[in-house]
């Protein structure tokens, strides 16, 4: 999979692809991030890509002749399954999003800034808006972070074990299960005795009843 990332701060997604599982995903093979400089697709002086809003306003908006100089360049060499805005008024990212996005080969992302992009860019190409809560961030940068982070995980090969995904939150509409490791027993807390009884059918329906416990007590709306 291929992930392009326009932005106008590129060094704020230099950390995220660099370590942990997404580094093992690029080294792999698995996944490619570029991010691309909106500044260097501006003809304005100064690498000007943001101007004030018509109508008045507060805050500044960018523009859309930098936008579109940056993505009819990448168009041609690209085509993109998804033209992907990060905005605080798209649709709310979940696991079934992160789920479809994973088996597309080529993706294209848009980091907002300021107030916002120019609503035309927004009309003839983008095809999916994306927001990761309801809450307003500096940028898109970690939005794409995260939204890159939850499909990166999901391509074959990316984790060593491919079926740890599977049974991440949110894949059935329920909450993982508690989980628990050495030592047996510690400050006196003792493991749960069924996870230590070998009998995998029974440790299968044990956390399967301790997810929808879970879900019930701090998702119920999952299970609606």
């Amino acid at each position: 999979m291929k992930v392009d990332i326009i932005t106008v701060v590129p060094d704020l997604l230099s950390s995220p692809f660099s370590h942990s599982i997404l580094k093992r995903a690029s080294d792999k093979g698995l996944l490619k991030v570029n991010t691309i400089n909106l500044r260097d697709h501006t003809t304005y002086s100064r690498a000007q890509v943001d101007d004030y809003p018509f109508g008045g306003g507060a805050g500044m908006v960018i523009m859309i002749e930098p936008l579109v100089n940056a993505i009819e360049a990448l168009q041609k060499n690209t085509a993109y399954d998804e033209v992907i805005f990060l905005t605080p008024d798209g649709e709310t990212f979940n696991q079934k999003i992160a789920n479809t996005l994973s088996l597309k080969e080529n993706l294209l992302l848009i980091c907002g800034h300021y107030k916002g992009i120019d609503q035309r860019f927004r009309d003839h190409f983008i095809t999916k808006e994306i927001s990761i809560g309801d809450y307003v961030l500096s940028g898109g940068e970690l939005a794409a972070a995260v939204v890159v982070d939850a499909i990166g995980r999901l391509i074959p090969g990316v984790l060593n074990d491919e079926t740890s995904a599977l049974t991440d939150s949110f894949q059935d509409n329920l909450l993982a299960p508690p989980v628990y490791t050495r030592p047996e027993i510690f400050r006196g807390w003792k493991v749960p005795e069924i996870l230590m009884s070998g009998n995998h059918k029974l440790i299968d329906e044990w956390r399967h009843q301790e997810a929808v416990n879970r879900t019930k007590e701090r998702r119920s709306d999952l299970l609606d």
